[in-house]
């Protein structure tokens, strides 16, 4: 196989993830027509392999396609971004996606032991404090306040918001909102009539702040991981995975949350933080896998686009292959279908 694009004569690249074929960055592959093309991701031209080198790497895309749980897809063309950085194409109609635990189970254990180790290391120094000299107690207290005071006023997360984009033509100018500690927990998930199906209010002294659309998106996708800063067991992560599979997509489980009877403190419902810790690891769970998701689908049009024409030209180039009136023995012979 060649090792630059036949177009623009850069290197391809390579990959340690398809065995029998080490070459590319990005696999286009068609497993019922049996193709396979390396896509160049310099000039983004498809590279038509040889039909000797073709069948087996096939084969292997097919198989880690299946079971790459990062995956977008249209009606002829799916993406899937495997763990080590190869992209693989899939033409045709793909399997129906699935999550697995795996993807998020180390991040929260991870999260976790982190916790732990801090907490102990807290209680640990508070421990000596109190043991030590009592001009050491005082002054340890005398520091505590501003301590406080900074971890509660300091900024945690922030998002950008407000861009939008109207019918006209016309695009409004956005912010950039940072968050604090009492705003995350402040922060509710409601039923909205967008198209997301829920909306994000976060109360500020005696104001309140209310995001929907995409700002509703990002405002979540920013505070909900410090919400989960103690990370999730083996248990708790299986039971996110569940959730949302029972509503049988990240967006819906979304809306079906916001849609809930969970109440809070003084009758109020949505407090992300009084949600039962599995419900709000699949909150994480779900935000990031939509948003990793819309990343994916923005690449599927022009993806599209190019295997049409790629199309055209290996249907070309495979036949050339054939002896002579081929075409007329299978339109005698060969079935309608």
């Amino acid at each position: 196989m060649y090792r630059t694009c036949i177009f623009c004569k850069k290197s391809l690249g390579s990959n340690e993830v398809v065995e029998a074929f080490p070459v590319g960055r990005r696999l286009a592959f068609d497993p019922e027509k049996g193709r396979l093309w390396v896509v160049c991701r310099k000039c983004h031209r498809w590279n038509l392999t040889p039909l000797e080198e073709r069948w087996e790497a096939v084969e292997t895309c097919e198989r880690i396609f299946r079971d790459t749980r990062l995956r977008a897809s249209t009606e002829n063309i799916g993406i899937a971004r495997h763990r080590e950085g190869l992209d693989l194409v899939r033409i045709g109609k793909p399997p129906r996606g699935e999550f697995a635990a795996w993807r998020y189970g180390d991040q929260f254990r991870t999260r976790m032991r982190r916790a732990g180790l801090s907490v102990a290391a807290a209680l640990a120094v508070g421990t000596g404090l109190q043991l030590s000299l009592p001009v050491l107690a005082i002054l340890g207290g005398a520091v505590s306040y501003p301590v406080v005071a900074w971890a509660y006023l300091r900024p945690m997360a922030k998002a950008r918001v407000g861009r939008e984009t109207s019918k006209e033509g016309a695009v409004t100018p956005d912010s950039v909102v940072k968050f604090r500690l009492l705003d995350l927990r402040s922060i509710r998930i409601l039923p909205d009539d967008g198209a997301l199906g829920f909306g994000v209010e976060i109360k500020r002294t005696m104001q309140k702040a209310w995001f929907e659309g995409e700002d509703a998106h990002r405002v979540a996708a920013a505070i909900v991981p410090l919400l989960n800063g103690w990370g999730g067991s083996r248990r708790s992560v299986q039971g996110a995975v569940d959730e949302i599979e029972s509503s049988g997509h990240p967006s819906r489980f979304l809306a079906d949350v916001a849609k809930r009877e969970q109440w809070g403190w003084m009758g109020r419902r949505g407090y992300i933080r009084d949600i039962p810790k599995p419900t709000r690891l699949a909150l994480e769970m779900s935000l990031h896998e939509e948003q990793e998701r819309r990343a994916l689908e923005g690449e599927l049009w022009r993806l599209e686009q190019a295997w049409r024409e790629a199309e055209e030209i290996a249907a070309i180039a495979d036949k050339l292959l054939l002896p002579a009136r081929t075409d007329e023995f299978f339109d005698r012979h060969g079935r309608r279908d």
